[in-house]
């Protein structure tokens, strides 16, 4: 999926791949990369995106004990996805892929937009 949609309403997203000769009334003009121009406005906007691999609730006194080289059990799953977060707000599930010598995420799967309207919410 394009990364560059993954925010937009689906109605407006069905528009744009649809590529009609007539942008609609809820998207306004095109720019030359079809998206909305008005979208232009917030494509300088700087998002915090973390990837959530796990996590763990401990005392004081336990976390004080760790040392180079202590393991910490997390609550998750070997198999189960990683959480895609945009600024602190549930987007996306992926796992890790390795591109080269470095780390990667690939998206699997993105929450639906009523998930992500209740997220806001929160």
């Amino acid at each position: 999926m394009d990364d560059s949609g993954a925010l937009l309403d689906p109605n407006i997203l069905r528009e744009l791949e649809m590529g009609g000769d007539k942008p609609s009334s809820s998207m306004g003009a095109l720019g030359a990369d079809g998206m909305p121009k008005n979208m232009e406005l917030l494509m300088d906007v700087p998002l915090e995106v973390s990837v959530r691999l796990g996590q763990v609730k401990m005392q004081i006194r336990d976390l004080l004990k760790l040392n180079k080289g202590a393991l910490i059990e997390l609550g998750k799953e070997a198999d189960d996805p990683l959480e895609i977060h945009v600024n602190n707000r549930l987007l996306a599930y992926g796992e890790v892929v390795m591109i080269k010598d470095k780390l990667g995420i690939r998206i699997t799967d993105i929450v639906s937009l009523a998930e992500r309207l209740e997220n806001l919410r929160r």
